[in-house]
């Protein structure tokens, strides 16, 4: 289920046009700490009012969603260029934000830690959005 009952399920090629709006310009004042090619923990301080959930990729008709990742290019999890894959996790659990002043998206899951949760986030960069199917 996702986080925000009311907003939709996104497909690969939504991804990709959220992904292409926002290239070209620099990140306004208000998202530019978010703006990471890889995943990084949201940073502390950062007031998550100046996001606002556009979709999401938790699928709630598939059974428990898969905890592999996609890497065929010999990636990892944390590198800035590793497909961003939504049947693949960690994106078959994140939810689409975009910024409220510019329109940036960003990707967001929260992961669980057995002492801890730390909420991500990363840039969606539409070159790197791959259909990985499972």
């Amino acid at each position: 289920m996702p986080d925000h009952p009311r907003v939709p399920l996104l497909t690969v090629d939504d991804l990709l046009a959220l992904g292409q709006s926002a290239q070209g310009g620099p990140p306004c004042d208000d998202c530019n700490a978010l703006v990471c090619a890889g995943w990084e923990s949201l940073p502390g301080g950062f007031d998550r009012a100046l996001l606002r959930c556009v979709g999401t990729l938790k699928n709630s008709e598939n059974e428990e969603p898969t905890v592999a990742e996609y890497h065929p290019a010999g990636t990892h999890g944390w590198s800035a260029d590793a497909p961003i894959a939504p049947a693949w996790f960690p994106y078959n659990r994140c939810d689409v934000w975009a910024c409220a002043a510019c329109g940036r998206p960003f990707l967001r899951y929260t992961e669980y830690g057995g002492y801890y949760t730390d909420e991500r986030i990363r840039a969606l960069n539409p070159d790197l959005v791959a259909t990985g199917d499972r």
